[in-house]
C-alpha cells in the first residue's frame, strides 16, 4: 500500500449524472460532502459510467454531468482542497471494476436487493452492468485507498461487498493492499418528501416539477412551490408527536404526513433538532409557519441555484474543473492499479 493511502483519512463518494438533484439530495448527501472537506481529503465523482447501467441519452449525459458538477461547486466543495472529476476520464476504475468482477462471487453479487428493486420483475432484461454495479463501486472507492465512505442505509450492503472483495482480493494473493474499508455515519438522514404527497419520497421522477425543490431553483421557484406545498387545516403539533429518540412518530407521519414534511425540511435546513424546532412551532397555523420556512429556505437555497445558474452558462469552465480533477485522481488511482497489475501477474508496458 502507498504511504499515501496509509496515513491519509480519505474519502471517496459518486452521484450518477441521471437529472437533477433536489433538496432532498442536497440534505441527504450533498451538503454533507461540504462539511467532510475540513476533515477529510475527499474525493467526489460523477460517476457516469455507473449512469450507463441503463440506457443514457448521449446528447443529454455529457450536459448532466456538467449540472451535477456546478451543483457540487455551487453548494460549497473547494475543487482546489477537494477532487472533483467524472469517473470516464480515469482508466483505473474500469480496469480495476474488471479485476474484482473475477474475485467477486456470483453468490455475492445475487444477495444484492437493490439490483432486484432497480431490475424490477423483468430481471433477464437488465443489462450485465447494472447486475454488476456494486463491483465497479467497489473499484470506485478502492482505487483510491478510501479509508472511509458516507453512506445511507440504501448503500451498507455494498458497503460490506466492498470490503468482501477487498479481503477475499488480499486473501488470494497473500497481500496486505486494499484496506477495509469504514463506513462513515453522518448521523439520521432528513427523510424528505415530496411537497405533493407527503407519503411519497422527493423524487426527480415524478411528473409535476412542484414536488420538489430542484438544487437550480431561483427565489422565486423555491418561494411559489412551498406556498402551494400540500397542507392540512390544523395548527402545528409539539415535541409530544417525537418518540424517545427525538424522530417523527410513524403514526403522526402516517396521520399528517404534509405537516410532518415540512417540518422536517425546516428543521434539516437550520441544522436544528425536531424537538427544539417543535417547542418554538406548536401551535402556529400553517399560513405563519409557510412563510417561516419560505425564508429558511429562500436564503439557504436561493444563492445555490444562482450560482449553478451562472456556472452553467460557463461549460468550459466546469470541463477545465473536471479535467484537473481527473488529472488529481490519476495521481492516486493509476499507481494502485499499476501495482494490482503486478500483484496479479497482468503485464504491462
Amino acid at each position: 500500500m502507498t504511504d499515501q493511502g496509509a496515513t491519509t483519512k480519505r474519502i471517496f463518494s459518486g452521484v450518477q449524472p441521471t437529472g437533477g438533484l433536489h433538496l432532498g439530495n442536497y440534505l441527504g448527501a450533498v451538503r454533507n460532502f461540504v462539511d467532510l472537506q475540513s476533515d477529510y481529503e475527499c474525493v467526489y465523482c460523477v460517476v457516469d459510467l455507473h449512469a450507463i447501467t441503463v440506457w443514457q441519452d448521449p446528447t443529454k449525459l455529457a450536459d448532466q454531468t456538467r449540472e451535477i458538477t456546478a451543483a457540487f461547486l455551487a453548494a460549497g466543495i473547494d475543487p482546489k482542497s477537494s477532487i472533483i472529476f467524472n469517473q470516464s476520464q480515469v482508466r483505473a476504475h474500469a480496469e480495476l471494476g474488471w479485476v474484482f468482477n473475477c474475485v467477486a462471487r456470483v453468490g455475492w453479487l445475487n444477495r444484492m436487493t437493490q439490483f432486484k428493486d432497480k431490475a424490477g420483475k423483468n430481471r433477464e432484461a437488465a443489462s450485465v452492468g447494472l447486475y454488476g454495479y456494486p463491483v465497479l463501486q467497489a473499484a470506485d472507492i478502492l482505487a483510491y485507498l478510501a479509508t472511509h465512505v458516507p453512506v445511507g442505509e440504501d448503500q451498507k450492503q455494498h458497503l460490506e461487498l466492498t470490503r468482501d472483495i477487498a479481503g477475499k482480493f488480499n486473501n488470494d494473493f497473500g497481500v496486505d493492499f486494499f484496506p477495509m474499508i469504514e463506513p462513515l455515519i453522518m448521523g439520521a438522514a432528513a427523510r424528505i418528501m415530496s411537497l405533493r404527497d407527503g407519503s411519497k419520497k422527493m423524487s426527480k421522477s415524478e411528473a409535476s416539477d412542484m414536488s420538489r425543490i430542484n438544487l437550480h431553483d431561483d427565489a422565486d421557484a423555491i418561494a411559489n412551490k412551498i406556498r402551494r406545498a400540500k397542507t392540512d387545516p390544523q395548527a402545528l403539533p409539539g415535541a409530544e408527536v417525537l418518540d424517545a429518540d427525538g424522530a417523527i412518530t410513524d403514526a403522526f407521519a402516517k396521520e399528517r404526513p404534509e405537516a410532518a414534511n415540512l417540518v422536517t425540511i425546516y428543521a434539516a435546513l437550520g441544522r436544528q433538532s425536531l424537538h427544539d424546532v417543535l417547542n418554538d412551532l406548536a401551535g402556529k397555523s400553517f399560513s405563519d409557519f409557510k412563510g417561516m420556512l419560505t425564508e429558511r429556505a429562500v436564503d439557504q437555497m436561493a444563492p445555490i441555484g444562482a450560482e449553478m445558474q451562472r456556472l452553467m452558462n460557463d461549460p468550459g469552465h466546469i470541463d477545465t474543473v473536471l479535467k484537473d480533477g481527473a488529472e488529481r485522481a490519476r495521481g492516486i488511482a493509476d499507481p494502485v492499479i499499476n501495482q494490482v497489475y503486478d500483484i496479479v501477474g497482468l503485464l504491462r508496458a
